[in-house]
């Protein structure tokens, strides 16, 4: 049985993964772990200036401090009429405290009079992972979509109440969370990820879905 830590604390990305992982993780023996189970970790470090940056700096942390292979992600929005903003400052967008509710408001604030044909936006999401050898690897999904007028749906954590797909007419947080665990960033991220384990682990049969990496 392989241990994999996810470096997060939070809950939300853990059911998440868990949900898209739930019929892959039969395929191969892997025991998920999470930083709950190593409360001796404190806050991790992360201040690069990417979110490959960020998701490989908390990852090795943590393969360090444990020794045992981790997983991190470091995922956003980015907001074309914004430059890119909030990008890696998603999460403390309105300040340290990483309230999404204040986020949320201010995001709408920064866009006031941005016309819809202009609030295109992305979700982003990059996944490093880091063995105790020092090897490192990565992958990344990205989800297209518009920043809505206005909160919607009670679904979903962060900024998803304001991420609408115009393909499904609804935001994240509206989204039923099978639908949205198939089709978000972080589901392409793992697709991909998955792919990698299985060839570092398994190789054995090699699968016969080779994602675009």
């Amino acid at each position: 049985m392989y241990q994999i830590i996810l470096a997060t604390h939070n809950m939300g990305k853990v059911r998440e993964f868990e949900a898209m992982t739930g019929d892959q993780s039969s395929a191969f023996p892997i025991q998920w772990l999470t930083l709950r189970d190593f409360p001796h970790i404190t806050e991790l470090i992360e201040n690069g200036e990417t979110f490959r940056d960020n998701a490989m700096m908390k990852a090795e942390q943590v393969a360090r401090a444990t020794g045992i292979p981790a997983m991190a992600d470091d995922s956003g929005l980015v907001v074309d009429a914004l430059n890119g903003a909030p990008g890696v400052y998603s999460a403390r967008y309105a300040g340290e405290s990483k309230d999404s509710q204040r986020n949320n408001e201010k995001l709408l604030h920064e866009l006031t009079n941005v016309p819809p044909e202009k609030r295109t936006a992305r979700f982003v999401c990059v996944l490093a992972l880091a063995l105790p050898d020092g090897q490192k690897f990565f992958s990344e999904g990205v989800c297209q979509g518009v920043i809505a007028a206005e909160p919607k749906g009670e679904g979903g954590f962060g900024y998803d109440p304001l991420f609408y797909l115009p393909a499904y007419d609804k935001t994240f947080a509206e989204l039923p969370a099978e639908i949205k665990n198939k089709i978000s960033h972080r589901a392409s991220a793992m697709e991909k990820m998955f792919f990698l384990l299985r060839v570092l682990l398994f190789p054995e049969p090699e699968p016969m879905y080779r994602p675009n990496l």
